[in-house]
């Protein structure tokens, strides 16, 4: 689809996201010469909702699921056609998908379809076969004929006859082989009938069912003026002695009027032009076209080379023709071009505008620019927590890697590596309980307790030296620039009710920078209006806001690196006296 869609010189891609049950992120897939990086989604809603302007939803599921996904897309407000590709999806499901379908103006291409394509626009599937086969059946721009047909393969086998005798198909359509297709021969026919650009149209049905004979009807009622050439395949039908099953479900005959004979005179009789046999079908096209062509009615196509669709890697190896995919995918900074950007703000801008390191902080991890009190809390989360002091475990490790000789980066990961649920790493941890306390509307009481029965502490509550009565600063500092600053701070209030009540359980139960922090990144994220539910909870499952913390740790670990070097310590060595030596 993308190669048809880089034949035809479009300059975006027809396809906008893929749907991939359990899955997410980005395919990446070729573009021309362009590789490029579709989006993927674990479930249908969720393509549609990140891509409102895609109407048309192709299921390639097999018959086992394709009616479930289907009905599902069909329901979705902004999808209007929906191509089943499955063969052998039950008849039940079927009709329930096209009375739905028509009872909410949208249309089925299928099931058993190879789906369809409009020249020069844009192709549904698989449908016109390989690009050799579409640049030769001129698929790459538009001509002036509609087609509609029940079979895929017999699909491709007309564009290439349509091509050698007239200037090509406007649009052509599989409607499917079962014995229910979505949509009908007619349901095309008339809809040609109405596009401009097609001035003739080409049927080919097949023995089985009673389709053609609405194409009767809508030609007896005079509801299509412009000349159809039209052929039913399985005339050979007749030369066997039983019934006889030709391929698709529907390719079977269940009487006289369903016979491929019957219907070719009754389409004759009500004004379709039908040769006496598939062989002269092309003629009939011909003489056809060649006819509108006379009385002025079809002007010529101007023809154009197409662009040459690059080989891919394993078909360019011998010819010695390569293009390679890339390995890493990025979408926060840019470094080609005439200077780098970060979320595509050019990094002069970032000067000129003066801003801090928590505006770009905002750019890099959370791919936006946020107001100015969020990067303003950004910048003070960094400050208060860049350091500790020397005693805590991260400082002491980095520390003592520092006075072995070790080098910067080996003595500052001595430190990080210090960082988890007891130091330090729990501030994704107490957003995540406050959160879901909070949204599940518990009390404070049946928040703690809850958290007791399961034998989890609290994040964010609890400190070894800070005590009720002497509180952290930096949580008391963190808290009053919220109440300054940010629009909302109901979770920041939810959390000193916990606090509250766990201080009447224990002294040192106080909250601690990272229940602070925790708790008002959440009024952050929730209170901006610049993050949905989705996004706020995926930044607290991957981590963002213990990146804060240990962003700043590494400011001081990098100080205590230093400090060490500077005063030239000696290796460290505990003291006896400070270890208990015991059987």
């Amino acid at each position: 689809m993308l190669d048809f869609d880089f034949l035809c010189g479009r300059e975006t891609p027809s396809v906008a996201g893929i749907i991939n049950p359990g899955a997410e992120g980005f395919q990446k897939l070729f573009f021309g010469q362009e590789e490029i990086a579709i989006p993927v989604h674990s479930t249908i809603e969720a393509a549609c909702a990140a891509h409102p302007t895609a109407d048309v939803f192709i299921n390639f599921a097999s018959y086992r699921s394709a009616a479930a996904s289907s009905n599902l897309a069909l329901k979705q407000p902004t999808i209007r056609v929906v191509a089943i590709i499955a063969e052998g999806v039950p008849e039940a499901d079927t009709k329930e998908l096209i009375a739905y379908a028509r009872a909410n103006n949208k249309v089925v291409i299928g099931p058993a379809t190879v789906g369809g394509i409009q020249a020069g626009a844009f192709k549904i599937g698989d449908t016109a076969g390989t690009i050799d086969n579409i640049i030769q059946c001129k698929l790459y721009r538009p001509g002036s004929v509609g087609f509609v047909s029940k079979s895929g393969g017999m699909s491709n086998e007309l564009y290439n006859t349509i091509a050698r005798v007239t200037d090509g198909i406007y649009e052509g359509i599989a409607i499917g082989g079962d014995v229910f297709p979505g949509s009908t021969l007619s349901d095309h026919v008339l809809r040609f009938n109405n596009i401009p650009q097609v001035k003739m149209i080409v049927v080919l049905g097949e023995l089985g069912g009673r389709d053609e004979y609405s194409l009767v009807e809508a030609l007896k009622a005079g509801k299509i003026n412009k000349p159809v050439c039209a052929w039913v395949s399985g005339t050979c039908a007749r030369l066997f002695k039983s019934e006889v099953q030709f391929g698709h479900a529907g390719a079977k005959s269940g009487g006289e009027m369903e016979s491929a004979q019957a219907k070719n005179q009754a389409l004759g009789d009500a004004g379709a032009i039908v040769p006496t046999s598939y062989e002269a079908f092309e003629t009939s096209i011909k003489e056809t076209f060649q006819k509108l062509a006379e009385e002025g009615k079809i002007s010529p196509i101007k023809e154009f080379t197409p662009p040459q669709i690059p080989e891919d890697l394993n078909s360019a190896i011998k010819s010695g023709k390569v293009r390679a995919p890339t390995h890493i995918i990025s979408t926060i900074s840019d470094d080609r071009g005439e200077e780098p950007c970060y979320a595509g703000v050019p990094m002069s801008t970032i000067i000129e505008k003066g801003m801090g390191v928590g505006d770009v902080i905002s750019l890099l991890w959370f791919k936006r620019s946020l107001p100015r009190y969020c990067t303003q809390f950004i910048e003070i989360c960094i400050m208060l927590c860049a350091d500790h002091g020397p005693c805590v475990s991260g400082a002491h490790n980095t520390i003592v890697t520092a006075r072995a000789g070790k080098d910067l980066v080996s003595s500052l990961v001595s430190g990080l590596l210090t960082i988890g649920p007891r130091f330090g790493g729990a501030i994704d941890d107490a957003a995540r309980y406050f959160k879901d306390a909070y949204d599940r509307k518990l009390s404070p009481y049946e928040f703690v307790e809850s958290m007791k029965k399961k034998g989890i502490r609290v994040p964010g509550i609890g400190h070894r030296i800070k005590r009720g009565d002497n509180k952290d600063k930096r949580v008391e500092l963190l808290q009053l620039f919220a109440r300054t600053n940010f629009p909302s701070t109901k979770y920041m209030e939810y959390a000193v009710e916990v606090e509250t009540y766990t201080l009447s359980k224990a002294n040192n139960l106080v909250m601690n920078v990272d229940g602070a922090i925790g708790s008002l990144f959440l009024d952050l994220l929730a209170g901006s209006g610049m993050f949905t539910k989705q996004e706020i909870d995926e930044i607290i499952s991957i981590g963002y806001l213990n990146g804060l913390f240990v962003l700043a740790r590494s400011i001081g670990l990098i100080g205590h690196t230093f400090d060490q070097k500077r005063l030239k310590q000696p290796l460290y060595r505990h003291p006896w006296e400070d270890v208990l030596y015991t059987k």
